[in-house]
């Protein structure tokens, strides 16, 4: 007994052959992270592979919102993933804003028209030794991606002017500007024709004011001076097309308004949309070139701080004395600017314009003179960016639909005060205005017409028209050939006597005579004075300044 208690206790304290022992526990340690090891490499290339994957089916699904699904599916079995492995697909809004927060950039289901679309994918990679550990034979990868896509346009929203009147554009731009200009009507013809690029406007802007190492977005929440704002059209001008006429008008302008105090912000006049982030100086793949009269007329129209114009112009027109004008323009709908870079669903807008025209007419026999006030009043128009059809892979088939809706038309002859002018929260319901006073007899008389169509009208521009800069007029439906003429329809006189007075047989119909005989030069009156003012009546001009077209991208 006592043997063996001695032999177990030199067992015990022997040493020998411990090293053999640890390496054979290490050695099944080592093969076990060896196996491990082999299943997580395969884990992480098929994770990368499935991300792969996802991205391309986001990609393609962007690029095809229409019919995002069956375009992803077609991306994963190209991929030699099974269509099961597709979990999802999710079509939505995408917003490339820094202060959100990248989970939350893209809403799901779509905010107004879906620009993006969010993919899912669950694929099995194989364990070979993890099984044991994990008791399962396969591990579930689950990757999704994000894009957005690419289709943009840039658009704006104006009235093009047909012909031209030197003293009605001198006398209203200059009154919006707060100055007096005398150029001629060959030098608004150049600055119509003169085109700028606005991105390089935005550039030579910031230089102007000093503004250095900033993106667009910080240029156009400035406030700047308009003589500023002026000053780098002209710069942007003379890079572009060097010397000419434009530039010549555009310099005269300048020099006018250098010493004027009043401030704009940019992006009442641009709205770059998804790149409004970018350094300025970088250019994106869709650009917008701007007429210089247009741009001029929209700073005119948004420095005039008073919303308020008055002046008289002078049309040399058959059976018109003098044409005494007020006009008011109202603000732009909060968020809208002139022209407007962007992805389906954006909308620009008209200013809301009201006019009161006081037309001295020209009579005969013991009616020397009619006054005859015509108040017009514009809604605000609106272009909305319908689609955009790139064609791949021949971009010459590519089209863009804008939706537009002229604004609405109310016109008046009566006493239409200026305070009715400048309360925009009601329309006007003016009393019978005094056309007459003919020896204490006084001939009043009220009318009222409308137009308008609340309809949106698609308008296709084609991609020979987007890069010829073409401008496409939309009508309302129900477009009154004459505005005078319909008034003049609608148009109640009546007979105001005098205590002393007494009555003139036939004045009456003498004063319906007479402005019958001048439908058709009050009807240039009130055309000419809105369409230089950047509207028409029931009618809105559009134009699609740049496509981009190479697909869609991807995003966090």
């Amino acid at each position: 007994m006592t043997g063996i208690v001695n032999l177990l206790r030199r067992f015990g304290a022997d040493e020998r052959g411990n090293f053999a022992m640890i390496s054979a526990g290490l050695m099944t340690l080592v093969v076990g992270c060896a196996g491990l090891a082999v299943d997580l490499g395969t884990i992480f290339a098929d994770r990368r592979k499935t991300q792969s994957t996802a991205d391309l089916a986001a990609i393609v699904a962007a690029a095809n919102l229409s019919n995002a699904t069956n375009a992803a599916t077609a991306t994963v079995t190209q991929n030699n993933y099974p269509a099961s492995a597709l979990v999802k697909v999710e079509t939505g809004t995408y917003k490339a804003n820094a202060a959100i927060s990248p989970q939350a950039r893209f809403v799901t289901p779509a905010v107004g028209t879906p620009n993006a679309a969010r993919v899912t994918l669950n694929t099995q990679t194989p364990l070979y030794f993890a099984r044991y550990i994990t008791g399962s034979s396969t591990y579930t990868i689950r990757t999704t991606a994000t894009a957005t896509s690419t289709e943009m346009a840039s658009f704006s929203i104006g009235s093009r002017l047909l012909a031209l009147n030197g003293g009605v554009v001198n006398a209203l731009l200059g009154s919006m500007l707060g100055t007096t200009l005398s150029l001629s009507v060959m030098d608004y013809n150049a600055l119509i024709s003169a085109k700028i690029d606005a991105l390089d406007f935005l550039s030579a802007l910031a230089t102007r004011v000093n503004l250095t190492g900033v993106t667009y977005n910080d240029v156009l929440t400035s406030n700047i001076k308009v003589g500023d704002i002026v000053a780098a059209a002209l710069t942007t001008q003379q890079v572009t097309n060097g010397a000419g006429a434009a530039t010549t008008a555009l310099s005269t302008i300048s020099q006018a308004v250098t010493s004027s105090a009043t401030k704009i912000t940019p992006g009442s006049l641009l709205d770059l949309g998804p790149f409004a982030n970018l350094t300025v100086g970088q250019k994106p793949k869709v650009g917008a070139s701007v007429s210089i009269f247009d741009l001029v007329s929209t700073v005119a129209q948004i420095a005039n701080g008073n919303h308020q114009i008055a002046t008289s112009v002078n049309l040399g027109l058959p059976g018109i004395a003098d044409v005494s004008v007020l006009a008011t323009i109202g603000e732009r709908p909060v968020g809208s600017s002139w022209i407007v870079v962007g992805t389906q669903g954006v909308s620009v807008h008209t200013a809301q314009t009201r006019l009161l025209v006081l037309v001295k007419v020209l009579g005969s026999g013991n009616v020397s003179t009619i006054n005859l006030p015509v108040y017009v009043e514009v809604a605000s128009g609106t272009a909305t960016l319908n689609t955009v059809s790139c064609g791949f892979p021949n971009i010459n088939t590519s089209q863009v639909t804008i939706g537009v809706t002229p604004g609405i038309v109310d016109a008046w002859i009566g006493n239409v005060t200026t305070a009715d002018m400048t309360n925009f929260t009601s329309k006007p319901n003016p009393p019978p205005a005094t056309l007459v006073n003919v020896l204490g007899v006084g001939v009043t008389g009220l009318a009222h017409a409308g137009m308008g169509n609340t309809t949106p009208t698609n308008v296709n521009f084609s991609y020979s028209e987007i890069q010829a800069g073409t401008k496409k007029t939309v009508t309302t439906t129900n477009f009154l050939s004459s505005l005078t003429g319909s008034l003049l329809g609608d148009l109640t006189l009546a007979l105001n006597l005098g205590p002393l007075a007494l009555p003139i047989p036939g004045l009456t119909a003498t004063v319906a005579g007479i402005l019958n005989g001048v439908t058709s030069p009050v009807d240039q009156v009130l055309a000419s004075l809105l369409a230089t003012l950047g509207i028409g009546l029931g009618q809105v001009d559009v134009q699609v300044m740049g496509i981009r077209c190479d697909g869609a991208v991807l995003v966090n």
